[in-house]
């Protein structure tokens, strides 16, 4: 049997009982502070590299880019900051860099080839920019242009066409003709020859003319009529996804081959198959 420890006397102590240990309490979270609202933009002002767009003088992105670079002035003052609002009665003037650097830009007319995609390379397929080099330039290219390698950077096609079909693409580094060709408002005519099989009565052809709905969306108005008894021509002023092939099958024709001879006022002409040229300083699409 263990001996019992001595009971421990406890004193009071001089101070008093020993007040009771306080309770931490929590503070209230500090409110968040709130965010400002995003002002407005002001009624009638429109961001600038939209406004430079819409007045013709280069893309957007182009825009943009000469802001970075401090090439843009807004009723003389130097604007850098991306995002930047005008009104319609400011004055909008461009460096001479800018101009220079748009001036040696360059546009591509190619008669593209069956078998070659417009844009990125898809399955087997190559893009229509490889053919674009010194030994498949035309010789007897108008322009006067010479072939430079820097000419190719920045090289976009503006518009497609088909893996199927041939004809007349344009390539482009200069953003104010792609917004003339593939731009929302664009209403360019595009002309082209259709080698089809199959019947087609008036009430058909006036259908292809006018009427007829893709994806849900009416098509604008084409003019649409007999070359020979066997190819149809084609005007449209959209190029929606095989549009031309797609509004055949809707009346009973079967598409055999399809070429593009004309954008605007820019003709094919006798440029040959798998060839380019470039587009000469005194013409318009």
């Amino acid at each position: 049997m263990q001996p019992k420890r001595p009971r421990r006397i406890l004193h009071p102590s001089p101070w008093g009982a020993a007040a009771p240990a306080a309770k931490a309490t929590r503070r209230p979270p500090e409110p968040t502070p709130a965010t400002p609202p995003i002002p407005e933009p002001e009624p009638g002002l429109v961001r600038l590299s939209k406004r430079m767009a819409a007045m013709g003088l280069c893309s957007r992105r182009e825009a943009d880019e000469w802001i970075e670079k401090g090439w843009v002035r807004v009723d003389g003052e130097r604007i850098a900051q991306l995002g930047t609002r005008t009104s319609p009665e400011q004055k909008i003037t461009i460096d001479r860099a800018a101009k220079s650097e748009q001036q040696q830009r360059v546009t591509i007319l190619l008669h593209k080839p069956v078998g070659y995609v417009s844009g990125q390379a898809e399955a087997d397929y190559k893009p229509a920019s490889t053919l674009i080099g010194p030994t498949t330039h035309w010789q007897d290219d108008p322009s006067g242009i010479a072939f430079r390698p820097p000419q190719l950077r920045g090289l976009a096609p503006a518009g497609r066409l088909d893996i199927d079909s041939t004809g007349l693409l344009v390539l482009t580094q200069d953003g104010r003709i792609a917004r003339q060709l593939i731009g929302a408002d664009s209403r360019l005519e595009k002309e082209y020859l259709v080698r089809v099989e199959g019947k087609l009565d008036a009430a058909q052809l006036a259908q292809l003319q006018h009427g007829m709905v893709l994806d849900g969306v009416p098509l604008r108005r084409a003019e649409v009529g007999w070359i020979n008894e066997d190819q149809l021509r084609f005007v449209l002023t959209e190029g929606r996804n095989r549009q031309i092939r797609r509004m055949c099958e809707m009346v009973g024709l079967r598409v055999l081959g399809l070429k593009r001879v004309r954008i605007g006022r820019v003709m094919l002409g006798h440029l040959p198959r798998g060839q380019w040229r470039f587009l000469g300083p005194d013409e318009q699409f």
